[in-house]
């Protein structure tokens, strides 16, 4: 497997590269068409200056070298050809001396030459820069009544020259602190990646504190923000689930142990009729115990899946709750606790046998932890905001600091609460209403009863 940073220095490198091709197949093609066309016109421009001068002037052979030696020395690479084929060169010598026969044409068709025109099918600017004979300008002129062809070019060596040389040294220096800054900075992005691997790795393990400390204000930083929330909540995850386990083992064991100590009782031959039957009794109130927990396992485990069967419908929400309060009303009179509602006729779309659950649940925990002669309203109405269910109390009430894990699985809020009951009902309360796409809260005070209010949006503001 290539790594990342070897991944980034190697495209970098290549996009590099194709830079330098394309940046390269750009300069030629302005050389091709701009520079070149300006190089000739400049270098006809000398000729037909020389070729002027040498007309006008009646220099002599020694005289006429030594003016085309001094013209040489300012630059320049020249050759005199005459119309035998032979050649005096000034300035610094050629690679090549030899003419095509267009250049010949100087001097029998008195024509001009280009010879970096007649050698366009060299489309790479680097040719027309070789020391060559036929990279020159090609004028005729007449000396001493005799025809000859002046060749001109400039020297190639001034190509070299000390702006030149600066210039590739800047060129370089910027390569060179180019593909240094890129190794570093590849090294920066891949670094945060190698730790959030080596994280990775850790969780896989089940360790969810591994210290990730990447202060960045870019993507990666969010990534490493996300990812240390993410550490969180598995953390938070995997201590919620052992202690699921640890509670659930806790809740079976207890009544399975009552149900066998008493079982062992009742096979003593001198047992009494009214022992035997008050542990019978026994042995069914922690088997009802046992089936309750299963029950709401089940559902739970149902509800966190999404596995659960909805069978939404619509169904009146008032007709709904006056069915738990008919049902508990044996319960409330025994109790002597005196119950009021006033619930608004509303149409709910839901799942009603799910809901009862939730029904179910507020209502018996409002009997079961209110005090003798207390009190239970219930409403139901429609608002701006939603349909709203409230299941107020008058009963011993709840802690505040308990109120934010109330809704925690197996969570009981003090010894009075640990005795019935197996703390998953308002957990699933709440899933339920989550699944309807509503909101539970609740309102509580030690001592002074407890208001749970449930809001759900309505039917055509739901997503």
């Amino acid at each position: 497997m290539k790594s990342l940073y070897r991944q980034f220095i190697v495209s970098t490198l290549f996009i590099l590269a194709i830079s330098i091709l394309i940046g390269f197949a750009i300069a030629n093609f302005f050389y091709l068409t701009v520079t070149k066309e300006q190089e000739i016109e400049k270098n006809i421009a000398v000729a037909g200056e020389i070729v002027s001068t040498v007309n006008y002037v009646p220099y002599s052979k020694e005289s006429f070298d030594r003016y085309l030696e001094a013209v040489a020395k300012l630059g320049y690479q020249i050759a005199v050809v005459d119309s035998s084929g032979g050649k005096t060169f000034y300035g610094d010598a050629f690679d090549d001396t030899a003419l095509p026969q267009e250049a010949e044409r100087v001097i029998s068709d008195s024509v001009m030459y280009t010879g970096l025109d007649d050698f366009s099918g060299k489309i790479f600017m680097i040719s027309h820069f070789s020391n060559k004979l036929h990279n020159t300008v090609g004028v005729p002129f007449t000396f001493e009544d005799e025809t000859y062809g002046l060749f001109i070019r400039q020297d190639t060596k001034l190509v070299a020259t000390d702006i030149h040389a600066v210039l590739i040294g800047f060129v370089g220096a910027i390569g060179i602190v180019s593909i240094l800054g890129m190794i570093w900075m590849a090294r920066q992005l891949t670094r945060p990646i190698v730790q959030l691997t080596e994280a990775t790795r850790y969780i896989a393990r089940e360790n969810y504190s591994y210290p990730l400390e990447i202060k960045r204000n870019d993507e990666i930083g969010q990534l490493s923000e996300s990812f240390n929330l993410m550490q969180t909540q598995l953390k938070h995850n995997d201590l919620a689930r052992k202690s699921f386990i640890n509670n659930v083992s806790h809740d079976f064991q207890s009544p399975l142990m009552n149900i066998q100590g008493y079982a062992d009782l009742l096979k003593s031959p001198d047992l009494s009729d009214s022992d035997r039957l008050a542990y019978t009794s026994i042995i069914d109130q922690e088997a009802k115990r046992l089936s309750s927990l299963t029950r709401q396992l089940l559902l739970l485990t149902s509800l966190d899946q999404g596995a659960y069967p909805m069978k939404a419908a619509e169904f009146r929400l008032d007709e709904s709750l006056k069915s738990v309060v008919q049902k508990y009303r044996w319960r409330l009179e025994e109790e002597d606790i005196d119950i009021s509602y006033k619930l608004a006729p509303v149409l709910f779309h839901g799942d009603a046998e799910l809901l009862q659950n939730v029904w179910d649940n507020l209502l018996t925990n409002a009997i079961k932890y209110n005090k003798p002669g207390g009190s239970i309203e219930i409403n139901l109405r429609s608002t701006d905001n939603g349909i709203a269910v409230s299941f107020k109390d008058s009963g011993i009430g709840i802690a505040e600091d308990a109120i934010p894990q109330l809704f925690e699985r197996f969570y009981r809020v003090d010894a009075a609460r640990k005795n019935d009951g197996t703390g998953l009902g308002l957990s699933i309360v709440q899933q339920i209403v989550t699944l309807h796409g509503g909101t539970i809260r609740v309102q509580s005070h030690s001592g002074e009863g407890s208001e749970f209010t449930i809001t759900f949006p309505h039917p055509e503001t739901k997503h």
